[in-house]
Order: C-alpha cells, then sequence, then structure tokens
C-alpha cells in the first residue's frame, strides 16, 4: 500500500492541520467560546446557547473532542463537556512555534 499524503508532511505540519480544522467552523469557535466562559457544561447548556439543533451540536463536539481540544465526562445521563488544558497548551504551543518562525523581510515580498 502506498503512502498517504499525510505521510509527506511533519508530525508538527499534521497536527497542526489536524486542530485548524477542528477549529474551522463558526459553530466549534463558538463553543470553545462558550466553554471558555463557563468551564464546564452538560451538552443541553451548549445546545441552549447556539442555534443549532441537538443533533449539530453533537456532531461539532464529537469533531473536538476527536482533535483533543476538549474533553467530556459522563454525569448521570448526560455529558460535561471541558476544555482540555494539556491539548490547549500544546495547540497554543504549535501556533506560536508556526507564528515565531516568521520574521519580517526588509524587502516587501510583492
Amino acid at each position: 500500500m502506498g503512502a498517504s499524503k499525510t505521510d509527506h508532511f511533519t508530525d508538527r505540519q499534521n497536527q497542526l492541520a489536524t486542530l485548524a480544522k477542528a477549529i474551522g467552523h463558526p459553530a466549534r469557535i463558538a463553543i470553545l467560546d462558550y466553554l471558555i466562559k463557563v468551564d464546564s457544561c452538560i451538552c443541553g447548556d451548549i445546545v441552549n446557547e447556539l442555534p443549532l439543533a441537538q443533533p449539530t451540536v453533537s456532531q461539532h463536539l464529537r469533531e473536538l473532542k476527536n482533535a483533543g481540544l476538549i474533553k467530556g465526562e459522563i454525569e448521570g445521563n448526560a455529558i460535561c463537556y471541558c476544555i482540555d488544558e494539556q491539548a490547549w497548551r500544546k495547540f497554543q504551543g504549535i501556533l506560536n512555534t508556526l507564528f515565531d518562525e516568521y520574521t519580517p523581510k526588509k524587502q516587501s515580498c510583492c
């Protein structure tokens, strides 16, 4: 079997692409904003905050969880979500590294 397209890129590039894809939808940004504000919540709380149906919110939560940005624990018949602090810091570090690598040139490129 041949190499996948992601095999041609570094781990950092693949991680950054996965995380960027996870936050690449305004509903997911809204969910992260809400989780940051309340520190943790039940899925139903998020549904009440967003103009989206519960299955759609669940799908966005699943994408964020699969990317590792949030985590959830079962509490009774609901799931309580929160920011995964360790993953959050890792993502912040990856983004900072990307931005820190750029140094403006003395000449304009265009």
